[in-house]
């Protein structure tokens, strides 16, 4: 399992998967989860813009993230 992490309170679903390198661009993350193959907590998510929280588990490509928060 792969961990990013972050210093807001959330980050969105498609820039996740551009940090933790699944998807080389912005495109490719809008047409893979427009595609449901892309799950935020056991769900398939639709929408790229979703907030994802310190916590929430992204799973893609056989792949998993957790996102977490970075400590001060």
């Amino acid at each position: 399992m792969e961990i990013i992490r972050i210093r807001d309170d959330f980050i969105k679903l498609g820039q996740a998967l551009k940090l933790a390198g699944l998807v080389q661009s912005g495109v490719d993350a809008k047409m893979e989860i427009q595609e449901g193959f892309v799950k935020v907590n056991g769900k398939v998510e639709v929408q790229r813009g979703k907030k994802v929280h310190p916590g929430d588990l992204i799973e893609y490509d056989g792949q998993q993230i957790r996102v977490e928060t970075i400590a001060n």
